[in-house]
């Protein structure tokens, strides 16, 4: 693809720090979001909470992330994305420091919203890889990107479970941890990161953002604290149907205004929904795959005849942590199959092996080798999936919004990640062994059986949005380069012209 005469040249050369900055960045998006996930219970006891003001150390960054990372991403597009990167990292740094210094929920809460900004940093990564990669090495460095998603969800989870083993756990020390990681991203970014890319004019849509953001904080509130407040509680009624009306709102703004946050035609392209419906699909298969293997291997075999009774840094080293390694070397397999057959056909891949991982979960998890193995497939499924995803976006919006376009599909990933926190949560406590001592509610093992056939489901519909959603041919697909339109009718084609 031609580039304009503003973004510069792309870098034919010397791609390889670019790609392990970036990477780095988007690694920091996963460690903040799962980081706090072993130690809720920590966090509770030490600021003298319960279990549901303990809850919104991790709502909060979901809410910011929702709201955040779709107008993070355009700002990204209309101002320059390195620089945009840069501040968000700033504020990433900030809000880890503030994490790790304070003893106040209210503070922690604070530093965890500005962490939730973090994930604007995934779509800004790949909006760069798209400017500054060349054409023969783009899809696998932004596997390469992608694949540091699934990485860093392990990895904090190891790093996490060793910070706080003993006999008096620090929390803070888990925050002291992701401000350094932090800090290494930025001065990566800064050092190995070059001016430049594609560039466009114009302001931020203020109302289509504040409408936007207040349709996700109203679906995604509702989403995470069901199980607390009760389903057919008034709050959650009330949060879905103020979302149903905002979300009406918000596309009424975006017709209407000049400039908007969020071109309406990228919603109504056959690929780019499908996409990001894919994506919703298996951003719920890679937290119930979390949720679902953590949970299961802790249980206490003696009480529940299940489980490994494993501690938080067991389940972490050796049950989760190889489906972490696995994603992360196949991710540039993803890549190259992106090149050779297509994002839409590694999608197709990654579905079928995750749906082999889950009904290996749900129905032979009584050995640890075949939970790790089934772990492996599902690891391989949703490192494809990243790579694939960000391919097919690639090909389907012009260059000017690839920004936006990504932070919606990460919004998506998002949405289904709290909905598979919502459904697996609620599964394992709906249903308890009887006759155990008092106090203690345990779930049967039915409920994780249960728990991964339904995502057997998800990877099944993402394998149909790939196959039957994802046409080989659709009638328009342009793509923008140096102000001038390419069409290509084929998708495979167009990931081509893209790059």
């Amino acid at each position: 693809m031609s580039r304009s005469p503003a973004a510069g040249p792309a870098p034919q050369r010397g791609t390889a720090p670019l790609i392990a900055a970036l990477g780095l960045a988007a690694m920091v998006v996963t460690m903040a979001q799962t980081q706090v996930v072993p130690i809720l219970s920590l966090l509770s006891s030490e600021l003298d909470t319960d279990a549901t003001g303990v809850s919104w150390v991790t709502t909060a960054t979901l809410l910011s992330a929702a709201v955040f990372t779709p107008l993070l991403g355009r700002v990204g597009d209309l101002y320059g994305k390195r620089r945009t990167l840069i501040a968000v990292l700033v504020v990433m740094v900030l809000g880890s420091l503030l994490a790790a210094t304070t003893t106040s929920l209210a503070l922690l809460l604070v530093g965890r919203v500005l962490q939730g900004s973090a994930t604007a940093i995934f779509p800004l990564a790949l909006s760069i890889v798209r400017d500054q990669v060349p054409h023969e090495k783009l899809h696998g460095a932004m596997a390469l990107v992608s694949s540091t998603l699934a990485f860093g969800s392990g990895l904090s989870l190891v790093v996490t479970g060793l910070l706080t083993q003993g006999h008096d756990p620090d929390y803070h020390s888990v925050f002291w941890f992701s401000t350094g990681v932090s800090v290494l991203a930025l001065l990566g970014v800064v050092l190995l990161v070059p001016e430049g890319g594609h560039r466009v004019g114009g302001r931020v849509d203020v109302l289509g953002s504040l409408t936007l953001a207040v349709f996700l904080i109203l679906l995604l509130l509702g989403i995470s604290q069901g199980h607390t407040w009760g389903w057919s509680s008034a709050r959650v009624i009330g949060c879905f149907a103020g979302a149903a009306v905002t979300a009406a709102v918000w596309v009424l703004v975006e017709l209407k205004v000049s400039a908007p946050l969020v071109d309406m035609r990228m919603f109504t392209h056959r690929q780019v929904a499908m996409t990001n419906l894919a994506g919703l699909f298996v951003g719920f298969a890679a937290f119930a795959q979390f949720l679902g293997i953590s949970y299961l291997v802790q249980m206490p075999e003696r009480l529940t005849g299940y489980g490994f009774t494993a501690s938080v840094l067991r389940a972490s080293v050796e049950y989760l942590l190889p489906g972490s390694l696995t994603a992360l070397v196949a991710s540039p397999v993803g890549g190259v199959l992106v090149r050779r057959v297509g994002a839409r056909s590694t999608l197709a891949i990654g579905a079928v092996a995750g749906a082999a991982g889950f009904a290996w979960l749900a129905f032979f998890h009584g050995q640890s080798a075949s939970v790790i193995c089934a772990g492996l497939l599902t690891g391989t499924s949703i490192a494809l999936g990243y790579a694939a995803m960000p391919a097919l976006i690639a090909a389907s919006v012009p260059l000017h919004q690839t920004g936006i376009a990504n932070g919606i599909n990460s919004i998506s990933r998002s949405v289904g990640s709290a909905i598979a926190s919502a459904v697996v949560t609620s599964l394992l406590a709906s249903k308890t062994i009887p006759g155990l001592p008092a106090g203690l509610r345990l779930p049967q093992e039915s409920q994780f059986t249960l728990s991964f056939v339904i995502a057997l489901g998800a990877m099944a519909l993402a394998l149909a949005v790939a196959l039957v959603g994802m046409t080989r041919h659709h009638p328009h697909l342009t793509t923008v380069a140096t102000g001038a339109a390419t069409s290509a009718k084929d998708p495979e084609q167009a990931e081509q012209a893209t790059a």
